[in-house]
């Protein structure tokens, strides 16, 4: 069987890649100039009384909102419309008025709650990483105040180390003072 179909359907021929084509940009310029022609346009079609009233009422509204930096998209008029209704005005579709649907994202009238409304009187849930986070703070802390007591392992073994060294270092003065004495003695009995 021939493969190779165009790139169109279900075939098994490779299909159009668009990727790697030249861009098309239009200019800041370009924009002002068809903007300008636009407007020429339209005050020939007045003069000539080609348009209609309900279209000159519609062109000011128009072309005030397509007015704004390059590069801003004009906002549509769907928009608007549906801001304007209200949502008791639209009709149900299929089984909708059956079924109440909490879509956070569907936008209208929700009940937001302030701040002040919130339930703050009830104890907040912390959860698993929280509690454990904040059990592992309060043990390092009553170990801190248990080593700054003395009463652990580790502060009992720092304590009897301790013992040890001031021992030694009494031991070692007392045997520097020693030789001194017998030093200053030897020094004492040659003169």
């Amino acid at each position: 069987m021939p493969r190779g179909r165009g790139g169109r359907g279900g075939g098994y021929g490779p299909k159009k890649n668009y990727k790697g084509q030249r861009r098309h940009f239009t200019d800041a310029d370009e924009l002002k100039q068809q903007q300008e022609r636009d407007k020429k346009q339209q005050e020939w079609r007045r003069q000539q009384g080609i348009e209609s009233d309900e279209e000159e009422e519609e062109e000011p509204k128009a072309t005030a909102k397509s007015q704004g930096a390059p590069g801003e998209l004009p906002p549509s008029d769907s928009d608007s419309e549906e801001d304007s209704e209200d949502e008791g005005d639209k009709k149900a579709k299929g089984v909708e008025h059956l079924i109440e649907i909490e879509n956070p994202n569907r936008t209208g009238a929700r009940q937001l709650k302030k701040v002040t409304e919130l339930n703050t009187t009830g104890k907040t849930q912390l959860s698993r990483r929280e509690r454990e986070e904040l059990e592992k703070q309060q043990a390092k802390v009553r170990y801190q105040q248990l080593h700054m007591e003395g009463k652990t392992d580790e502060a009992r073994a720092d304590l009897a180390r301790l013992a040890i060294i001031r021992k030694q270092r009494e031991d070692a003065a007392k045997k520097r003072e020693e030789e001194r004495k017998a030093a200053e003695e030897a020094k004492g009995s040659k003169s």
